[in-house]
C-alpha cells in the first residue's frame, strides 16, 4: 500500500519537445509497485500547453484544478474544466492548452506503468 501527497513530491519541468510551460509529479508508478497504471499529476503553467503528440495506449485524465482546452487531430479546442474527466484514446493525436492568465491547470493523466 501508499499513501503519499502532491505536496511531498518533486516537481520536475516537462522537457518534451513541444512542451511549454508544463510540471509532472509521479505519485504513483511501476517504481511504488504498482503493476498496471501510473498516475502522472500535469501542472500546465498560465498560457502552457503540452506537446501535440500522440501514442500507443489510451490515456485517462481528471481536472483537478482551472481550465482550458484538449485539442483534437482536427485542431478542434475542446472546452476542459476542473472535475472534468477526459479519455484520449491509442495514437488519438491531442494537446493540452492552458489559455487562463491567472491560474494553471492541474491533471491527473492515467497511463499503463510500462509507459512511465
Amino acid at each position: 500500500m501508499k499513501i503519499t501527497t502532491l505536496k511531498e513530491l518533486e516537481k520536475t519541468k516537462v522537457t518534451m519537445e513541444g512542451a511549454s510551460n508544463v510540471w509532472k509529479q509521479v505519485p504513483i508508478s511501476k517504481s511504488h509497485g504498482s503493476p498496471t497504471f501510473s498516475f502522472r499529476v500535469f501542472t500546465v503553467e498560465q498560457q502552457g500547453h503540452t506537446p501535440y503528440h500522440t501514442h500507443p495506449f489510451e490515456h485517462l485524465n481528471y481536472i483537478i484544478s482551472g481550465s482550458g482546452v484538449l485539442v483534437n487531430k482536427d485542431g478542434r479546442e475542446y472546452q476542459i474544466k476542473e472535475g472534468d474527466f477526459a479519455l484520449v484514446l491509442p495514437d488519438e493525436l491531442h494537446q493540452y492548452r492552458n489559455k487562463s492568465s491567472d491560474e494553471p491547470l492541474v491533471m491527473i493523466c492515467a497511463v499503463p506503468s510500462d509507459y512511465e
